[in-house]
Parts: C-alpha cells; structure tokens; sequence
C-alpha cells in the first residue's frame, strides 16, 4: 500500500477547532500557514508581543485545561482573518483577528462560554511571525494514521485521530514506522520535504474528545502500558517547499 497524505488541517487559534484543508502551500523554513496564529491567555500570561518567546500552553484556553472547548466549531475566512465561533446551539461571534475590537469580541465569547472555570481574564494574542506551539520548533506536525489505530486496537475502541491536533495525517505506513527511521529523515509530501526532528510528547489534552469535550480516554496510561511511551507523531521542519494536497504520496528516506 502506497502511503499518502490522507487529512490536512490548520489550527488558526491554539486550543480550538482544527479546520480541515483540501491543499496547503508549504514554504521552506517557514510554519504551517495560519496554524497556531492566535492564543487566548487565561489572566497575564507573561508573553510579550514586541519580544514574543516560547510561553507554556498551561497559560491558554487549551484542551488540557478546558476540554469542553471542543464543543466550539470555528472557521477562518480566505481573507485569513474574519474568524466565526459557535456553538450546537448555534449561538457564536464572527470577528475579525485582525483587530483589537474584533480580538476583545473573541475573548468576550469564550469567556462567557467558559463562566467561573476561567480564573482570570482572557485576552486573545498574537505576534509578527510567531506561532503558538507546544514545541518552539513545531513547524508541522504529522500523524501516522496507522499507530493511531494500533492504539484503538490497545484500547478496544476506535480512537478519532484529531485527538492528537496535528497538521498532516498519513496513511499506508505501517504501524509506529515513524520510529524506524534516523533522527532527522526526510518525507517527501507530494512536491514539498519536511525533516523530522523529534517525537511529539503528548498531554491529557488528548484525552479529551474533539466532538463531545468529555475526558473519556486515557490515551496516556494505553500509550504507556501497551507501547512503553508517551509520544504519538512528530515534529517537522520544511526543507522543500511546495502545495502539498489531499492523496499526495509521501515517500520516506535517510537524511541528505
């Protein structure tokens, strides 16, 4: 079976819905586009936008500290800033990010969504060429699809894949074949080559379903106890880039 790029998907605001892609143009040296442009800080976070550094996802609304965010269904416009936010009930805020009044209208819904559980006030932040990640160098993360199932298989229940909030999905490998190459191997996407460079550690956040926002998996203890780890996935840097799409092949190789 020939691997392929099954799923693409961009988180314009860390800790909420990931948005799926059909395409993406990818550029060398550069971070997934519009992914993790925005976070929404609970009380002062410390972050400094004229000086922005890496700062703890503890201090956002993030799944590990609010799961029930992934009641919210969000969409980013193509002008790349008017944002909209919902909820089932329908009630939501469409706003613009790239504004101070469409910000606080942002940070006003999820602070009246989340009540007493949000300590502090929330405000929603962003800085010229950061990005918000777990990691200071998670450019692109990538799935393979086949280690999530083994894990559904370990808990005798399928697992939804975007537990894990990556960029990339990829299908046909085989399961955890991602440990079987090099530090630093190269995948092919399609036009574009991405360099691993570390394996992703994960949190509770992904215990946390991403339709219901219930904690019902403890995919920490299954990772542990039936595989020896607490990772799933890894980090890339691009080093070619190039659109990748939907069923693009993604090829494997040694470093150089």
């Amino acid at each position: 079976m020939t691997a392929t790029i099954a799923s693409i998907f961009r988180h314009p605001v860390k800790g909420l819905t990931p948005e799926p892609l059909n395409e993406v143009e990818l550029t060398a040296g550069k971070y997934f586009p519009q992914d993790r442009q925005y976070a929404v800080e609970v009380g002062p976070s410390g972050f400094d936008p004229i000086k922005p550094g890496h700062i703890s996802k503890m201090k956002f609304t993030v799944l590990a500290r609010f799961p029930e965010l992934a009641k919210l269904r969000t969409r980013l416009a193509a002008d790349g800033v008017t944002f909209h936010i919902g909820d089932a009930t329908g009630f939501g805020v469409e706003t613009r990010l790239d504004s101070e009044h469409g910000r606080e209208a942002l940070a006003k819904f999820l602070q009246a969504f989340l009540g007493e559980q949000a300590p502090g006030k929330l405000k929603v932040l962003s800085a010229s060429g950061h990005r918000f990640m777990d990691h200071p160098q998670g450019y692109v993360s990538v799935i393979n699809l086949a280690s999530v199932r083994a894990l559904g298989k370990a808990a005798g229940a399928e697992v939804d894949p975007l537990r894990f909030r990556a960029n990339i999905y990829v299908d046909g490998l085989a399961p955890w074949a991602e440990d079987e190459l090099p530090a630093e191997a190269i995948y092919q996407f399609g036009p574009a080559k991405l360099r691993m460079f570390k394996s992703i550690v994960r949190c509770v956040a992904t215990h946390a379903n991403p339709s219901t926002g219930e904690r019902d998996l403890e995919t920490l203890d299954l990772l542990r106890q039936h595989f020896g780890r607490d990772t799933l996935g890894n980090y890339f840097s691009i080093e070619q880039g190039g659109r990748i799409a939907r069923g693009d092949e993604v090829l494997l190789s040694s470093p150089g």
